[in-house]
């Protein structure tokens, strides 16, 4: 039996323009978008009719899973959690970032993270989950056991996308060593004395394992089909050698000269919806403001906080001159999709999977009413 909804009395935004009229569900998928037709369905009242919001890069899973020094949650429990909030702020695909590769100051181990990594598939084969969930490999390509783990993950694929990253002192997003030892120094409490030797033997883990885990990673994933993404590029030289290693994403680049050199090289550039809403980097990096403003972003990413994802996107098209509400949406949805090769998903356009995601916007926030993954309601 043909499962259909209607979806009446819409605003739709579709990939280069906003119409009003009605959406046509059918098992699964768009089957029909009707401009000014008045046909008898469920009434949207006028609000906007989004494409499901499509997150690369979010952290927040491990929260669930330890949400204090030493705690650990039941990791199905910590999925679901998870999943029901990135859900209900519209996000229907997302690549939970598991970290690979730990240092001092992660609380996490490598079991950790492959507990997780189960949980997240027990779940998907189970129809436990509102949204679509794949994984996102943060490879910290300074750390000893990055191999180690990232050999958790051989044959693993819910794997779409690994960034490369290196958060020792003096590279990429810490090259200025203060902002360096505010971050750090402070969250690990350490004297003057102790973190001078902290530093020391990261930059030594980082000046040893750096180079050959990037390389190792990079073919890899080429392999395997993974999307290789770089991480807090700062300098031009930074970008060409992600060019070299097939990086296909450029994530929070630090400065415009790495944004800019990123996008003439063709990588999608990826920012945090967090930035765009606070004006700046709360590490003193780039704002994705101003790379939004010159044309530099392609991709935005809730990051640390789900719901700043559809928030920045109507922040965008509302405050930012030069782009439309279409274009924003296309940031957190269309873009992501494409950049790791989901292309039955992210734009409103017949045949594409029925992800989407009713908004209303009151006093300048999106208020999500109504989340459907392939035709099915969710939140």
């Amino acid at each position: 039996m043909t499962a259909e909804t209607v979806l009446s009395n819409a605003r739709i935004v579709l990939a280069d323009e906003i119409v009003e009229g009605s959406l046509v569900l059918r098992d699964g998928l768009i089957a029909g978008i009707d401009a000014g037709a008045a046909r008898t369905g469920e009434d949207m009242g006028g609000d906007f009719i989004i494409p499901g919001l499509v997150e690369l890069h979010t952290d927040h899973l491990e929260g669930h899973y330890a949400p204090r020094p030493k705690v650990r949650w039941n990791p199905i429990a910590a999925v679901l959690a998870h999943d029901a909030q990135v859900a209900t702020a519209g996000i229907t695909t997302v690549l939970d970032a598991l970290r690979v590769g730990m240092d001092e100051d992660a609380d996490l181990t490598l079991d950790d993270i492959r507990k997780l990594a189960d949980a997240i598939e027990d779940s998907v084969a189970r129809d436990r989950l509102r949204a679509d969930h794949f994984l996102h490999l943060r490879c910290e390509v300074s750390a000893p056991d990055c191999l180690d783990a990232f050999a958790n993950f051989d044959g693993d694929e819910r794997v779409k996308l690994a960034s490369l990253m290196d958060h020792a002192p003096g590279q990429r997003q810490f090259v200025n060593l203060e902002t360096y030892a505010y971050y750090y120094q402070r969250k690990l409490k350490l004297s003057d004395r102790d973190f001078q030797k902290f530093c020391e033997k990261r930059m030594a883990e980082s000046a040893r394992n750096s180079g050959p885990n990037r390389v190792f990673i990079a073919a890899a994933c080429q392999e395997r089909g993974i999307v290789l993404a770089s991480h807090d590029d700062a300098t031009s030289a930074h970008v060409d050698e992600a060019i070299e290693q097939g990086v296909r994403v450029a994530e929070f680049p630090t400065t415009e000269e790495a944004a800019r050199a990123s996008k003439a090289a063709g990588l999608g550039v990826l920012m945090g919806a967090p930035n765009v809403m606070r004006g700046a980097s709360h590490s003193g990096n780039v704002s994705a403001r101003t790379l939004a403003s010159d044309g530099l972003l392609d991709i935005l990413s809730s990051d640390y906080i789900p719901f700043s994802l559809i928030q920045s996107a109507f922040f965008l098209g509302d405050m930012v001159e030069g782009i439309s509400l279409p274009q924003a949406v296309a940031m957190v949805s269309k873009n992501p999709a494409q950049a790791v090769g989901l292309d039955d998903r992210g734009v409103i356009e017949q045949g594409r999977r029925a992800d989407l995601v009713r908004v209303r916007v009151d006093d300048h926030v999106p208020v999500v009413r109504t989340v459907w993954r392939q035709g099915r309601r969710v939140a």
